[in-house]
């Protein structure tokens, strides 16, 4: 089964809250006859769309391959978090990558949140950028970690934008009964990532590049000249790039060992109305420190946007609302009675270290995906870096690739029921709060 194709109609954004609050380019063609190119991207969210933009802003002739339409996976369905550094924190990169590429790594990180934030203001992308992240400890015991994270930060990063919070000064901002202090970092923000993605695709069709929706990929040639094929018509070209996350399927089973696709849920809840303060008191976004994260934010009309849940087959359940909304009468008791009128799912993908799979697949191909919910602005850089790595100047590209990417026990065949088992273990623990 093709997970592009499990849960979505061809070419049709799912609905939810994001969709009917953007709206999109008009449709890009799909791919016809045969082409020739400087570079063939595949996959239209923030990795290819950002590639796309750069390279063409170098003079690069670039196509770009999308099979439902831009900004349609990940890219356009997820919390909208713009978070600092890297996924993983700074002392288990320390320990994985040694002192010196973690702070290339810390630099690279706080450089994705810049790139997010001047590729809103040069090309005017309408993405709603609010500062502010918390991040709220769900298990007692947790707040000296998260001190001594700050304290980390500030001594040995010069990062100094995050103030730990008790169990009060949590509250006074998020009123919720489950949670034991946390902090907040004022330097991370979050923001609307539909929108964000149109304006990715906007730019990089205005810079010049050629965007292809429609247009699924079904086979590659490597080569001196590599050879991408779809239903309707073939890409010549001198370098490839794989943007596809989550949707990478059988394109590169090398990749597809070492990252995994997963489904998240998010729940828009009906306008609150006077109840926002019932929410959150600052118009900041939250991340808790649950295995299976719990996310949430307010969109712009007082919605409460919540995510939870996790699943690990092709297909979506039937009913997401209520599968959303257990974890969030979790967090929000106060809100059972609230109406969710949007409820969307989305497919994801992680890595068994929880950090991007940056990969070079031949001398002139390369692959980056696995941001394992940590995508917005990491993989908006990713792009950036991509456009290096084609130009010749890989330096950058290489310290992301040298983070371990070590294959799921199994490979691409095994790693699902192995999986399934891990996380289960894992919700057990978030339940029994150990």
């Amino acid at each position: 089964m093709n997970l592009l194709f499990s849960n979505d109609r061809p070419g049709e954004y799912p609905p939810s809250w994001y969709a009917a609050t953007a709206t999109p380019p008009a449709p890009f063609a799909p791919l016809m006859g045969h082409v020739r190119a400087d570079v063939c991207i595949v996959g239209g969210g923030y990795t290819g769309l950002s590639a796309a933009l750069h390279l063409a802003q170098r003079g690069y002739d670039v196509r770009l391959l999308e099979a439902h339409r831009v900004g349609f996976g990940a890219s356009g369905r997820n919390g909208g978090q713009v978070g600092s550094g890297q996924r993983l924190e700074q002392d288990q990169l320390e320990a994985m990558t040694g002192r010196d590429d973690a702070r290339k790594l810390w630099d690279l990180g706080e450089e994705a949140k810049a790139l997010v934030l001047s590729l809103i203001a040069d090309h005017a992308i309408d993405a709603g950028f609010r500062p502010g992240i918390a991040h709220a400890c769900w298990r007692r015991g947790e707040l000296d970690h998260v001190r001594a994270n700050a304290e980390k930060l500030a001594r040995d990063y010069d990062y100094h934008q995050i103030e730990v919070l008790d169990r009060d000064a949590l509250h006074a901002i998020c009123p919720s009964p489950a949670y034991h202090g946390g902090d907040i970092d004022r330097g991370a923000g979050h923001l609307h990532p539909l929108r964000y993605a149109f304006g990715l695709a906007r730019a990089a069709a205005a810079a010049g590049a050629h965007l292809h929706e429609g247009s699924t990929v079904t086979e590659i040639d490597h080569g001196p000249t590599v050879r991408i094929r779809t239903a309707g018509g073939e890409v010549e070209a001198r370098h490839l790039i794989l943007a596809c996350n989550g949707y990478l399927g059988r394109l590169d089973r090398n990749v597809a060992a070492r990252v995994m696709p997963i489904n998240n849920f998010i729940a828009a809840t009906e306008p609150l109305g006077n109840r926002v303060s019932e929410v959150l008191r600052q118009d900041i976004a939250v991340a808790d420190t649950k295995f299976v994260v719990n996310y949430f934010r307010l969109s712009e009309d007082g919605r409460l946007l919540f995510g939870g849940g996790e699943s690990y087959g092709y297909r979506f359940p039937s009913d997401i609302a209520a599968l959303v909304r257990k974890p969030m009468s979790q967090v929000f008791p106060h809100l059972r009675d609230v109406r969710i009128d949007h409820a969307w799912g989305g497919t994801l993908a992680i890595t068994m270290k929880r950090m991007p799979c940056f990969a070079r697949l031949a001398p002139n191909a390369f692959s980056v995906s696995g941001y394992s919910g940590h995508g917005v602005a990491i993989a908006t850089l990713a792009g950036r870096l991509l456009a290096e790595a084609v130009a010749g100047q890989a330096e950058r590209f290489d310290v992301m690739a040298r983070v371990p990417a070590p294959a799921f026990p199994g490979g691409a065949l095994l790693r699902n029921p192995i999986l399934v088992l891990a996380m289960t273990w894992f919700a057990m623990r978030d339940r029994l709060g150990i």
